[in-house]
This record gives C-alpha cells, sequence and structure tokens, in this order.
C-alpha cells in the first residue's frame, strides 16, 4: 500500500518560503546571468585602471564579432541571445501564479498594454537626453571608455541582431532587476527605498567595465525605474523604454561614431 503524500488540489497555495531559501534562490537567479556579468564588470575596472593606457582612451564592444565566418558569427550571436534569457524564464517559472495574471508578482498583465507602451516612450526622452549629455561629458572628462554598441560586420542579418541584443538587454535587465527582485526583498520584509536603492546600485554594478561614468548614469537610471515601478508595479513601460535606448544606441552608432569619432568613435 502506498503511502506517498497526495499532490495538493489545483489552485492550493504552497508553503511560504523561508528566508534562508529566499537568499539563495535570489544568489542563485543573480548568478546565473546578471550577478555574474556584475562580477566580471568590477574586476574589468580594476584591469582597466591598473592598465597603462588612460581609462579615456580604451574601449568596449557591447555585441562584439564572434567568429570570422558569416554564418557561424550569426549562429553564436543567436545562442548567445537565447541562452541570455534563461533566468528571465526562471523567475517567471519562480514567480508565476496559478491564477491570473500568471505574471502579476513581476509586474505584468495583458490590461493598458497600449498606455504601458506609450509610458515607455515617454521615458525614453525622459532618460535618453541626459544619459547622451552624461555620456558626451564622461568622454570628455576621461571617466567612459569609448564604447562600441555595434562591433559586428556589415551583413543583412546585422541590424536584426542588435535590435534582438536590445530586446535581450531590455527583458533580461527589467524582468530580474524591476520584477524579480523587487517582489522577493519585499517577501524578506525590505522597504520600498532600500529596495530601490540596492537594485540601482546592482543595476549600476554590472555596467562598471564601461568606468565610472557608467556607473553613475545607471545608478541615476535605476533610481528613477524603481521609483516610478514601485509607484505603478507595472513592468512593460521599462522593458519598453530599456529597448527602444539600447536599439537606438545598437543601430545608431555607426553614424554616431562619424559624426562626432572624438566621442563615440574608438580611440586611435
Amino acid at each position: 500500500m502506498s503511502t506517498a503524500t497526495p499532490p495538493p488540489p489545483p489552485g492550493a497555495q504552497t508553503p511560504a518560503l523561508s528566508r534562508a531559501r529566499l537568499w539563495w534562490e535570489i544568489a542563485i537567479v543573480l548568478a546565473l546571468g546578471l550577478g555574474q556579468s556584475a562580477v566580471y564588470a568590477i574586476v574589468a575596472l580594476a584591469y582597466r585602471y591598473t592598465s597603462e593606457v588612460s581609462l579615456g582612451d580604451q574601449s568596449a564592444t557591447l555585441n562584439p564579432s564572434r567568429s570570422d565566418r558569416e554564418f557561424f558569427d550569426l549562429l553564436y550571436q543567436l545562442l548567445s541571445i537565447a541562452f541570455a534569457l534563461a533566468p528571465v524564464l526562471l523567475v517567471c517559472y519562480l514567480l508565476w501564479s496559478p491564477t491570473r495574471p500568471r505574471l502579476g508578482a513581476l509586474g505584468l498583465d495583458s490590461t493598458r498594454v497600449g498606455r504601458d507602451i506609450g509610458w515607455g516612450v515617454g521615458l525614453v526622452v525622459a532618460i535618453g537626453i541626459p544619459g547622451l549629455a552624461l555620456y558626451l561629458g564622461g568622454r570628455a572628462l576621461g571617466l567612459f571608455v569609448a564604447v562600441n554598441p555595434a562591433g559586428l560586420g556589415e551583413f543583412w542579418w546585422t541590424v536584426p541582431v542588435l535590435l534582438l541584443s536590445a530586446a535581450r538587454a531590455a527583458i533580461q535587465e527589467e524582468f530580474v532587476v524591476l520584477g524579480y527582485l523587487f517582489a522577493r526583498l519585499r517577501q524578506l520584509g525590505w522597504g520600498t527605498w532600500p529596495i530601490i536603492i540596492a537594485t540601482s546600485v546592482f543595476r549600476a554594478s554590472y555596467h562598471l567595465y564601461q568606468g565610472p561614468g557608467a556607473f553613475i548614469g545607471n545608478l541615476a537610471m535605476g533610481l528613477l525605474f524603481g521609483f516610478l515601478f514601485a509607484r505603478t508595479g507595472r513592468l512593460l513601460p521599462f522593458v519598453v523604454a530599456h529597448f527602444l535606448l539600447d536599439a537606438t544606441i545598437f543601430v545608431g552608432y555607426p553614424w554616431a561614431a562619424a559624426t562626432w569619432p572624438g566621442l563615440f568613435g574608438l580611440p586611435g
């Protein structure tokens, strides 16, 4: 005779996770993606500061070519984008609700989609212009390395891959930093402002490989995103804004580098 415990009925509430289990879960989620990037970014910044080349004369390529053979370069690019989204699937699985809205804990539902997209477009204007000014000022002061957002060759698939890369960055960062971390830190009893500050510092940390100026810029962006997300509970506007910002930067870089080679172009 079987003594196995029968499964809970559909819709039954699962037991609350312990604090230790929540912290382990957060550590694992971050180690699989953005936390790993933060560690590498800190090491990269230390490497840059200990280099004989000044910070302002160094460069960083965000979307480098991965092969000298076009087909394999495309294949590697697509695989890299796909696997980078694995942590997003994990947080969706962890916070999936048995009732609608399934991803309500992440700040996603099927209502007000048009309004959320409109808010996202508005955020681009609010963030894009000050962000561009900060980068130009940082480059002039030597606080930013020269960032090449599009290190790919000129192929038929270059722009689509850059757009997919922008979508990957937007989805990965906002789902994890805003949606997931806000939900779990609230469960741990954190207040709103400690969560906003902690997630903003974390967001800034994995951009340190671009120099201290990038830390400041992304810290400011994180504070704004976190404050607005805490007030609205809507994730989609920030995904849209992040995608549009990165897409503009990735695709528009060749024109910007040609127009202002001293600021956007790579050091000679």
